[in-house]
């Protein structure tokens, strides 16, 4: 299209100052892009919040339709927890979804459940642990971690170029299975020129296989490690690929197994996979880097491409940090003067960590999980074929059986300390 100009500027000049020319010449103000807190909180900006409402208000009404549904089931078949409310909400979720659809409406506050509730809830979970129980299970699920996302990237890569699967989406489906699902995959796709249709793919393929991991991992967790809590967080939070997934299935284990009164699954878990995401700083620029080897071009190494990969780490794992601590020192506090900050007792103190830890973190992570559901789509899991599916089917099932045996190895010297 013929460029348009003013008296002033031409267009590329007119669209930095922050204004746009429409096709009739017009001058209009570009949208405003969130800033650093509004990103924060909201993904995006304060006069787009309204806009979430829709998406927010429907996850949080299949939240409630599930504990019903779950209450009602359970009651009928004379077991309280054998329907967890958390994989209700998920297949309710997903039967709307792939059924009567979702309008576009509720679209942005989906994807804010997806994102910033998760995360809070994640944040929240924080406080179920101490200090002393985040470092024992990270630095003991570190060679957990490592064997099993470095198997995932090799064994992998090597399985889809037999099957002569395409190159990048081999490593999409190789980083996303073995580090952190979508995020990693679209943190990679930048540096090896990835396409539309091979990043959505790739993310169809991983929710896909997690969304079955999150279903029959917490059964057969269960059945593996006789109930022993630290394993199965271990192995959930290491063989699963989305921190969603992750959460989601732990929350199953913990309201079928009936271990939520403690320290649980949940919360070895949630350590654990977030260890793995920390390590996409790590593993994103190596697996760029051996692309382009292998392909002939210049890796991408510029500042901006990096701190892509660094935006998705750090706040939630710190705020989840935070939390720990603060648990800690009011424990501690509790202990040894009867009192934390002039604000809690010892019964006020417990009432406040029942609040937080069985309600509030619990329920959060409902409305996130209500989102895994209405955002999953299988129509997008059409369109490449089958060769990546069986990649895909493969890494997943490598991952959780080197998972399996890396628990076996390790995890009985995982000891929590409950406060």
């Amino acid at each position: 299209m013929k460029e348009r100009t003013t008296s002033r500027c031409s267009y590329p000049a007119v669209r930095k100052c922050g204004y746009l020319l429409n096709t009739k010449g017009a001058v209009k103000k570009m949208p405003r892009k969130p800033n650093a807190v509004e990103n924060i909180f909201f993904g995006c900006t304060l006069a787009d919040v309204p806009k979430l409402v829709p998406g927010v208000a429907v996850s949080a009404l299949l939240v409630v339709l599930s504990i019903l549904i779950t209450d009602t089931l359970n009651a009928i078949l004379g077991f309280s927890g054998l329907i967890s409310y958390i994989l209700t909400v998920i297949v309710l979720g997903i039967a709307v979804r792939n059924t009567v659809g979702v309008p576009k409406v509720f679209l942005p506050g989906i994807n804010f459940c997806l994102r910033k509730v998760l995360r809070l809830g994640i944040i929240l979970m924080g406080i179920r642990l101490s200090v002393l129980d985040v470092l024992k299970i990270g630095v003991w699920g570190i060679p957990i971690i490592a064997v099993c996302v470095v198997a995932g990237l090799v064994i992998t890569d090597y399985f889809a170029r037999l099957l002569k699967v395409p190159e990048r989406l081999a490593v999409l489906i190789a980083v996303g299975t073995s580090i952190c699902g979508a995020s990693a995959i679209v943190a990679t796709a930048p540096g090896i020129e990835a396409k539309d249709e091979e990043v959505t793919y790739a993310v169809a393929n991983i929710t896909l296989f997690g969304i079955i991991a999150l279903v029959l991992y917490p059964f057969l967790a269960h059945w593996l490690f006789n109930g022993n809590v630290a394993m199965a967080g271990l192995f959930t939070g290491t063989a699963i690929h989305e921190t969603a997934q992750v959460a989601a299935s732990a929350l199953i284990y913990d309201q079928t197994f009936k271990t939520a009164s403690g320290l649980a699954v949940t919360e070895v878990a949630t350590v654990i996979k977030l260890v793995r995401n920390t390590l996409m700083a790590f593993v994103i620029p190596v697996m760029t880097f051996v692309y382009a080897r292998r392909v002939g071009k210049a890796q991408d190494t510029s500042e901006k491409s990096y701190h892509k990969v660094l935006r998705l780490l750090p706040l939630f794992v710190l705020g989840f940090i935070v939390m720990a601590v603060f648990r800690s020192i009011g424990d501690a506090a509790i202990r040894y003067s009867g009192q934390f900050v002039g604000l809690w007792d010892k019964t006020g103190w417990e009432g406040f960590l029942k609040v937080m830890d069985k309600q509030l973190s619990t329920y959060v992570l409902a409305t996130a999980m209500a989102g895994v559901g209405l955002g999953t789509s299988f129509a997008s899991m059409k369109g490449l074929g089958i060769k990546p599916f069986y990649v895909g089917l493969f890494a997943a099932t490598l991952v959780g059986a080197v998972a399996i045996v890396m628990v076996f190895l390790m995890g009985r010297f995982v000891t929590l300390v409950t406060l």
